[in-house]
């Protein structure tokens, strides 16, 4: 598990309990130290569990001499490209690297380990983590959904172990075209994690807000569109089934109405608040930005998502603080 936040950590903990041998790599020493002290305690809504795991600093990877099988690679898009060559060398010949976040970060894994040791990922599931050692989930292996798959034979053929060893956090389903699925996955990621975070509200909060809902609709719009001027296809993801055919708009809505349903609790906090709240760089640009990217190449408009980058912009050099004082500046875009 090369990335052991609050999903990397999650995840890392399931597999540990679930009797797999399991190797955390993180680049945060504190947390390093104290799940090698006390292990990984996680807060889930079946009550508390904490469980030993082997983990190691970043500094140590090159210490390393037994490759891995399979590298869930858990890192923040903007980071996969680093954390792809890092962990090349001790990837075994026949082992493949899981994606597992957000954004389009497929090709960047191939580019470090070739397209027969790559496997792409979508995960939903909300977490959250503030103290080293310690995570909260807020989902159980009944709502935990992932998406798996592979372009090129050697690394299908792998398919299965990574579809076994995730199962211990929740549903996974083995995809013919990851490529489109992890396209959906920014459709909703796009209306959610960085609208949310400008208003610095938890995301059920921020969605009841008058206007906010319809902006959100309007970025995964915008974001499906990117996705079918890439080449990609509306693909279901989440069993949302033929939701596919009802076209981009409608999409996005029903997609959104999902997360919020099924994956958001009241306190919900989506990744890109947090990291503010951690005075961390955030991935505005790989969800948001990549739309914006993908629509002005293809001549189309994309007013909600080059507002949401604007905003995070400002926010991220000092220029703004987040919060509900944003919110005239969100919605004036449209």
């Amino acid at each position: 598990m090369l990335g052991a936040g609050a999903q990397g950590a999650g995840v890392a903990a399931d597999m540990a309990a679930a009797g797999l041998d399991v190797t955390v790599i993180e680049q945060w020493p504190a947390h390093v130290e104290a799940m090698r002290e006390h292990g990984i305690r996680v807060h889930h809504p079946g009550g508390e569990a904490v469980t030993p795991v082997r983990a190691i600093h970043l500094c140590e990877v090159a210490e390393l001499r037994q490759p891995f099988d399979v590298v869930f690679l858990v890192v923040k898009a903007y980071d996969t490209r680093w954390a792809a060559e890092l962990i090349a060398p001790h990837v075994a010949a026949d082992g493949v690297v899981v994606g597992l976040q957000n954004g389009m970060s497929i090709d960047e894994i191939v580019a470090a380990v070739g397209a027969e040791r790559t496997v792409g990922a979508v995960i939903e599931m909300a977490s959250s983590m503030f103290d080293p050692g310690v995570v909260t989930k807020q989902n159980g292996p009944d709502t935990a959904w992932f998406a798996i798959g592979a372009e090129h034979p050697a690394a299908a053929a792998r398919l299965a172990d990574v579809q076994s060893a995730l199962a211990r956090t929740g549903t996974v389903e083995i995809v013919d075209d990851i490529r489109s699925a992890k396209w959906m996955k920014l459709v909703a990621n796009a209306g959610e994690l960085v609208v949310s975070a400008i208003l610095d509200l938890p995301l059920a909060e921020a969605a009841r807000i008058d206007g906010v809902h319809d902006f959100m609709v309007g970025c995964g719009t915008e974001a499906a569109r990117a996705a079918i001027a890439d080449g990609s296809r509306l693909v279901p993801i989440l069993g949302l089934g033929d939701l596919a055919l009802a076209g981009p708009e409608a999409y996005a809505s029903a997609l959104l109405g999902e997360v919020l349903d099924v994956y958001t609790m009241p306190d919900t906090l989506t990744t890109v608040l947090q990291d503010w709240m951690k005075h961390r760089h955030c991935e505005y640009r790989e969800i948001n930005g990549l739309v914006v990217d993908v629509l002005e190449r293809a001549g189309q408009p994309a007013p909600f998502s080059r507002r949401v980058v604007e905003l995070a912009a400002r926010i991220e050099s000092g220029e703004l603080r987040r919060g509900i004082e944003n919110l005239d500046r969100l919605l004036a875009a449209v």
